[in-house]
């Protein structure tokens, strides 16, 4: 299984010959190689996370690809077939074992209306969790993506967060708020934290690939 980031949160995950794409938004230049494109995650309604520009690029290179996401994407994506999951739900999309986490996007203030948000992981090995700290059960995560530029992000809740997944390698995401020392500073508050676990930092840049 390959994993790609690219531009702030958005992820391609490749395997046997079929691709996962999750979280294409506003930040994100448009997706290269989308024929083999067999779904579609989005964890919730911000636009930094989905955009209708990005669905129907991928929707015209592949008719009727599935996109799953929270109730509040399906109500904010009108005109757009969802598959609505929540927390606890499983999906088999061969050659992908999607499982879905959380349920609430992190606190950013509370003059905000909170909105619902789910953490995703793939084939029990890779783990993205949107916007918050929701951490996967019974699971040991090989690869982690982990926030590190967010309005509602506090570095050292991304440690705490890092530190509760143990995963065996972790690399940033949500991160195209942050000025290049902004990121690499948060990289280094990762990478201390991974190795408190025995892992590893992983540094991707938008276009970067790691395997599984």
């Amino acid at each position: 299984m390959r994993v790609t980031k690219y531009e702030h949160a958005a992820l391609k995950i490749d395997s046997e010959g079929s691709a996962l794409i999750i979280d294409p938004g506003v930040f994100t230049s448009p997706l290269p190689d989308l024929r083999d494109v067999v779904g579609v995650v989005l964890t919730h309604e911000h636009p930094d996370h989905w955009t209708p520009a990005h669905l129907d690029r991928i929707l015209a290179a592949r008719p009727g690809t599935p996109i799953y996401a929270p109730e509040g994407v399906a109500k904010a994506a009108a005109g757009y077939e969802i598959t609505v999951v929540k927390p606890g739900d499983t999906v088999e999309l061969a050659p992908f074992t999607l499982k879905f986490f959380g349920g609430d996007h992190a606190v950013i203030h509370e003059s905000i209306p909170m909105i619902d948000n789910v953490g995703v992981l793939v084939n029990d090995e890779f783990y993205y969790p949107g916007d918050s700290y929701a951490v996967p059960k019974h699971t040991k995560v090989q690869l982690l993506a982990a926030p590190v530029g967010a309005p509602w992000l506090k570095i050292g809740d991304a440690i705490d967060f890092v530190l509760a997944v143990s995963p065996r390698a972790v690399f940033a995401t949500h991160d195209m708020t942050l000025s290049q020392a902004g990121l690499g500073m948060g990289r280094e508050r990762l990478k201390w934290a991974v190795e408190q676990v025995g892992g590893e930092l992983v540094e991707l840049n938008p276009g970067d690939s790691t395997e599984l």
